[in-house]
């Protein structure tokens, strides 16, 4: 593998400039450059850098694959992920859940080296056309009618139509701007090491990240490749700012593991192989993800607590959305602002989604009795029950545990009951003889919709805080119809006569009409007309 020390010979201009290497910039990058976009990437660090998060989700993969990455990153010898293990919910005995179980593409992830990892995704960057200059910071940028000037640590400028923040925790352009928003929710600190030759869970689980809920908060424990195990702490901000500072870090995070009954028999008497870091008050989302001249993608727009091990997939699913807008921004004009709101409702539904789970699945632990545990019971501050369930469980891509995990946790008996009503109904056996009608909040929508690596006009159905869902124009006329069903005729007799307004042979379109409309009713956008 090779980095590039010092870069190519920095531009005066260029289309877009990326602040930060990371999973969010160098694929961004690498999508932009795809399609024939200039892209400089500005990184501070010199790779391969240090940094936490190496549990990925099967769904990452996919965007790898995409990106033409997939291969590097499977002959690197990562430790396969095939799940996780769990002491949290209602008891105290650990549990696990298995991706197979519901991603047939990619049955398991991967547990990375986040060093190496990182430094796949750049130099594929590289390779790919981007001109990626390592060792160079972005102190900020100024705005301007066509564009923007970025600024460099070093006193040089740089010219760009659009600027995409990447740039982590730092957060470069929404500190400047303002937009950074720290979440009350979550304040929450972690302390992190890495411990060598800790054994890990028996087969089949050998793979997969330990979380085990303890008195002050909770544990991680993943098997990195080499004997190595990444071990953190979440705890209390405030508690775990004064342990520290009472005790040290390494001190702090060896209590926390002793206080555990799984993690403190896997590490025995083995210590951390360096001065354990510490990061607080991390969750955090900003007022607006894209705005005149700019974008924030990955940490660098939000971050949500690290139960789910979601920083990575937010990252390049975000930067699979973002440079789809700037594809559409630079080739379609007209339809760019639509793209802007597309991208931003998109990136903060998977937002909210995650950060709802998180919430939920915090309230619902009984496995300990404390003080930090009885202060994050469901209280509904920060939306009402019945709409955090929701925003939690229906509307997303699946990302394989959400119902497998709320389902463990002790919540009220209304939840169980909500987690039944989200459920995908069965598919309904004859479709064309009900008369249906468009659920309640529903509506359909001529909007930008994601294409292969642009934005185009088309149709969507879009409800509060669910990810649009796209249609075809022949599926979109039929929903149009089904909303303005006053009459309400049978899905058969909307069908027939979205078929003869449009001239097609019945023997074709019929079918896919039905098809969709089964896939309609079963997740719930169509329900009886007497409901």
């Amino acid at each position: 593998m090779v980095s590039v020390p010092h870069g190519p010979e920095t531009p005066t201009e260029t289309d877009v400039v990326v602040i930060g290497g990371g999973p969010a910039g160098s694929t961004v990058s690498t999508l932009l450059a795809r399609a024939g976009v200039n892209v400089t990437l500005f990184e501070k660090a010199q790779f391969p850098r240090a940094h936490v998060g190496e549990s990925l989700l099967p769904a990452t993969l996919a965007v790898l694959d995409d990106i033409g990455v997939l291969d590097d990153v499977q002959r690197a010898g990562f430790v396969k992920k095939p799940g996780a293990t769990m002491c949290w919910g209602r008891t105290a005995e650990p549990w696990s859940w298995y991706f197979k179980e519901t991603n047939r593409r990619f049955p398991h992830a991967y547990q990375v080296w986040r060093p190496t990892f990182d430094q796949i995704l750049l130099d594929h960057s590289a390779r790919t056309g981007v001109a990626v200059h390592q060792g160079m910071e972005v102190r900020g940028a100024e705005f301007k009618d066509d564009g923007a000037v970025v600024h460099l640590a070093d006193g040089r400028r740089v010219a760009a139509r659009l600027v995409i923040d990447a740039s982590g925790q730092t957060s470069v352009l929404a500190r400047q701007l303002k937009l950074k928003v720290w979440d009350a929710e979550f304040r929450n600190l972690a302390v992190y090491g890495y411990f060598d030759d800790c054994p890990h869970l028996p087969p089949p689980d050998q793979g997969n990240i330990l979380i085990e809920s303890c008195p002050d908060g909770w544990l991680w424990k993943i098997p990195l490749a080499g004997g190595v195990s990444s071990i953190g702490a979440v705890v209390d901000r405030d508690f775990g700012a004064e342990a520290i500072k009472a005790h040290g870090s390494t001190a702090m995070l060896m209590a926390q593991i002793a206080a555990s009954n799984n993690v403190s028999e896997l590490v025995g008497d083995r210590m951390p192989r360096a001065k354990p870091s510490v990061v607080r008050d991390w969750s955090y989302s900003t007022t607006h993800m894209v705005g005149k001249g700019f974008m924030l993608i990955g940490d660098a727009a939000c971050f949500v607590d690290p139960l789910f091990s979601t920083g990575v997939h937010l990252a390049i699913t975000a930067a699979h959305l973002a440079a789809a807008h700037v594809v559409t921004m630079l080739t379609d004009p007209d339809l760019a602002a639509e793209s802007a709101q597309a991208f931003e409702r998109a990136y903060r539904t998977q937002y909210e989604h995650f950060h709802e789970l998180a919430r939920l699945f915090y309230a619902s632990n009984r496995s300990v009795d404390s003080y930090f545990w009885e202060a994050r019971r469901l209280t509904g501050a920060s939306a009402p029950p019945r709409e955090a369930f929701v925003r939690a469980v229906s509307g997303q891509a699946a990302a394989g545990y959400e119902r497998a995990v709320l389902s463990r946790g002790a919540l009220p008996d209304a939840f169980h009951h909500m987690l039944d009503a989200v459920a995908p109904q069965p598919p309904p056996a004859d479709v064309a003889g009900l008369r249906l009608r468009l659920a309640d909040g529903h509506s359909l929508v001529s909007t930008a919709i994601l294409a292969a690596d642009r934005f185009e006009r088309g149709y969507a159905l879009r409800a509060d805080r669910r990810v649009d869902v796209p249609l075809s124009p022949l599926v979109a006329h039929l929903v149009d119809r089904v909303g303005a069903n006053a009459e309400r005729r049978t899905i058969g007799e909307l069908a027939a006569s979205v078929i003869a307004h449009n001239q097609l042979p019945e023997a074709r379109a019929k079918p896919a009409l039905m098809a969709a409309a089964r896939l309609l009713a079963q997740d719930g956008i169509f329900v009886p007309a007497s409901a």
